[in-house]
């Protein structure tokens, strides 16, 4: 949320040509819409605050779209206008739709008892037996009987939190739901999204959200939580020296619910499996449409895993897949030319927002035209920097093949034959690997392409590179590390990392000057750059069950095997594909003592060192499966 006001300040005071545009479209709205305040009852008599920005227009009904927020329908006030016109949002204003933004139960403005990712109930009986989905069907069945001129047709979207309750909102079975678009939903906060990935903690994320977010409060209100004071900018430092977790509890305090709930329940028990969402998307009626970012630091595993969810448990839906190349949210700015130092060749937001997701609302909402022509998975290759319009995902011609960690740093599609070979490295926890190279205050959305040299250069990341390749290598679907390790502790964190080496003469070609964009520096070494394509963690005591954590038996090599989100690049002839292992990814996921036991309850005395063997022989293979594109 913060990033994008920073964003549409940049829009206001330091792009004169975006000012203008702003201007003009802001003086639009206000000339030709309406707001609306009011407070729709649900079943349970519970009242919730909703934002209605209504046209004046009334020559014809109007489609109603709605997004449902735990971030505040925010400016509140008949009189003060939310900034729709800044985006393309723009242009379903322009189109006449009815725009609603409403607070969810139990926060900002709305009543009732707020409850982080409240689980789908199938079998509600009674009027008090409530959750999001039932939410979501009084908010529309009191807006398309309440509302004059609309035409009875209801969408509804929204991105990460929002995303969670746009999936929630196809379970709501109301008659006038006729499109829902879920974007980089809140799907699994255990597995995959924001918290936790394969049951690591994701400290910086989740400290930095639950300070600011979720804090309780008596009455409805429009001020939210203060947030606290960090006594330095440099974030490594920071949560480096504030130490093991209990220590984060005492700070972020006993009246964050969830905070103590996420501590309470450190394996995958019932609590989080009723919290996954894939377990509940079956028999959806209306049109679907999942958007991701495939570098999405947040909720990448969740578009993904909404998408082939649905298709598993609702075969009939009319369900779509589109990722491009973004950051958290990307595809609703003005900008997707590039993420950090990479570059994707054109304004993939744009494209997406003229021949997709426009086009769905117009033909679901407001009937407009045919049928849109909208592929079954679109997504963005990297590398090749190309759209690709595909009959499914993952593609059909994808072959998963084994790339093999070899002796000496080598990487190889044949198997090795050397005999009791390994890379070793020590894993301290009082110097864990950074996640990026440079000094910032909250965590970056460029680390996902961020040049990996930095690491490669440690003592404590082991790196295994190819050959130069003689042809372009595209890769479609799900990355499987199966490695063979051990560790000289109980327990260990096994980030794996797939990268793009550069050849060390690769230069961006200047691209054209935009005033929606600012080109990243042309002075950046690009020769020799080790594009992070994807990288994941895996809490090794989860590696065999998420429910029932093993310990290592020191010393002994143990398979450890987890699936990586999908990708969806070319490597292209000419670079290098690299592997990188290492046990720490900081502060990005938390420190594991290396010692079995519940991490929640850690002391900073806890934390020893451990020496780590990635094995790679004939007995002890270790490679990672590549979805390659025949």
């Amino acid at each position: 949320m913060r990033k994008w006001l920073l964003l549409a300040y940049a829009a206001l005071f330091v792009f004169p040509a975006v000012t203008k545009a702003v201007n003009q479209d802001s003086l639009w709205m206000y000339t030709n819409y309406t707001k609306k305040e009011v407070y729709i009852p649900m079943r349970d008599g519970v009242k919730l605050f909703t934002s209605i920005y209504l046209p004046k227009d009334q020559s014809e009904k109007h489609p109603i779209l709605m997004s449902r927020t735990p971030y505040s329908c925010a400016p509140y006030g008949e009189k003060v206008f939310r900034p729709l016109y800044k985006n393309h949002y723009n242009q379903y204003l322009h189109e006449g739709y009815i725009m609603v933004i409403q607070d969810v139960r139990g926060t900002w403005m709305s009543e009732g008892k707020f409850v982080n990712v409240r689980p789908f109930n199938a079998s509600k009986k009674g009027k008090n037996e409530i959750d999001e989905a039932s939410d979501t069907y009084d908010t529309i069945d009191w807006l398309v009987k309440n509302l004059s001129g609309n035409n009875g047709n209801v969408g509804v979207f929204g991105i990460s939190y929002p995303g969670f309750y746009s999936s929630m909102s196809a379970l709501s079975g109301h008659p006038a739901l006729k499109a829902v678009s879920p974007q980089a939903p809140v799907t699994d906060w255990f597995i995959g999204d924001d918290f936790h990935h394969n049951g690591a903690f994701m400290l910086s994320d989740a400290f930095s959200f639950y300070t600011v977010f979720d804090h309780p409060h008596p009455k409805p209100t429009t001020v939210g939580p203060k947030g606290i004071d960090y006594y330095t900018r440099d974030n490594y430092k920071y949560y480096l020296e504030t130490g093991a977790l209990p220590n984060f509890a005492k700070i972020v305090g006993d009246s964050v619910t969830f905070w103590q709930e996420m501590y309470a329940h450190p394996t995958y028990d019932s609590f989080w499996q009723a919290r996954n969402v894939r377990n509940s998307l079956k028999n959806i009626k209306p049109a679907m449409l999942v958007v991701g970012g495939v570098f999405d630091a947040e909720d990448c595993f969740g578009a993904w895993n909404t998408y082939q969810t649905i298709e598993k448990q609702s075969p009939n839906t009319n369900n779509r897949l589109v990722m491009g190349p973004w950051y958290h949210g990307q595809w609703a700015s003005n900008d997707g030319t590039h993420l950090g130092n990479v570059r994707f060749g054109s304004n993939t937001s744009e494209y997406y927002a003229n021949n997709i997701e426009v086009p769905f609302f117009n033909y679901y909402l407001k009937g407009k035209g045919q049928a849109p022509d909208i592929a079954e998975a679109t997504i963005f290759f990297t590398g090749e920097n190309k759209w690709k319009r595909l009959p499914q995902w993952p593609p059909a011609d994808t072959k998963g093949q084994a790339i093999f960690l070899q002796p000496d740093g080598k990487l190889s599609f044949d198997k090795p034959t050397a005999a009791n070979s390994f890379s070793e490295y020590i894993s301290d926890p009082a110097k864990p690997v950074p996640y990026t190279e440079d000094v910032h205050f909250s965590r970056t959305i460029n680390y996902m392409t961020d040049d990996q040299r930095f690491a490669s250069r440690r003592p404590d990341v082991v790196a295994f590179e190819s050959a130069v390749l003689d042809k372009d290598i595209t890769l479609a679907g799900p990355v499987i590390a199966d490695i063979i390790a051990s560790t000289t502790g109980t327990d260990a964190d096994f980030v794996v990392k797939l990268i793009d080496v550069f050849p060390d003469d690769f230069k961006y070609e200047e691209d054209a000057p935009s005033e929606h964009r600012r080109v990243p520096s042309s002075t950046y070494p690009m020769g020799g750059y080790q594009m992070l394509v994807r990288g994941e963690v895996m809490r090794g005591k989860f590696r065999n069950s998420f429910e029932k954590p093993e310990a290592f038996v020191p010393g002994q090599p143990t398979p450890v095997k987890f699936t990586l989100p999908d990708v969806a690049h070319t490597f292209q002839k000419g670079h290098r594909i690299m592997i990188q292992i290492q046990s720490s990814w900081f502060p990005l996921v938390d420190r594991n003592p290396q010692q079995f036991m519940d991490i929640y309850k850690a002391t900073d005395k806890d934390f020893k060192k451990a020496d780590i063997r990635i094995y790679h022989d004939a007995s002890h293979t270790s490679s990672v499966v590549l979805p390659i594109e025949l």
